[in-house]
């Protein structure tokens, strides 16, 4: 679990998304003019997504690779906000994000992978690396995933974090009550 203090600090958790929402590839393919591209997302960090739905977190997703792959599962999911950025530099545009939202870096979790994540997580409350995060991203971490990215990190992460601020059980109590199917 994660310290229960900064837990209940947490209004915003961030998810870089190659590498951490999916398995760190793409496929590409297609014929002349017309590209296609695919990405693998985890149905359990999907299910955890929705769990968060309900509860006082709110989840942007941020990329330096916009894809149709990656605006389809955010639209899937209903999360409320995509982060477009500059891969050299993901503070500015998450920055004006947490601006618009008027929440600040000290209620902001964030979980990464690569080189590109470090300054947006040596910025927020709770800088969470995945099992499979590059060296120097798990030495910014102050919690390092058990589960790879791609593979059930989102999802490991969102139980500990509503876990530690007590709120899990009711999350899956909103679930059943709505009857809505996981996404």
């Amino acid at each position: 679990m994660f310290d229960a203090a900064i837990a209940k600090r947490i209004r915003l958790i961030g998810f870089d998304v190659d590498g951490v929402l999916t398995e760190n590839d793409v496929w590409i393919g297609g014929v002349s003019d017309h590209r296609e591209e695919f990405k693998r997302f985890d149905i359990q960090d999907g299910f955890g997504i929705r769990l968060l739905r309900d509860s006082a977190i709110t989840v942007a997703w941020v990329t330096g690779r916009v894809s149709p792959s990656t605006l389809l599962r955010a639209g899937e999911l209903k999360v409320p906000h995509v982060v477009t950025v500059n891969a050299n530099n993901k503070v500015p545009a998450f920055g004006a994000l947490l601006s618009e939202l008027k929440i600040g870096w000290d209620e902001v979790a964030f979980v990464g992978d690569d080189i590109p994540d470090m300054p947006v997580m040596q910025r927020v409350a709770l800088p969470i690396a995945v099992a499979n995060a590059r060296d120097e991203v798990k030495a910014v971490a102050k919690y390092v995933t058990e589960a790879r990215g791609g593979h059930g990190a989102v999802r490991e992460t969102i139980d500990r974090l509503l876990k530690s601020r007590g709120e899990f059980d009711a999350a899956v109590a909103k679930f059943f009550a709505g009857g809505e199917t996981p996404t």
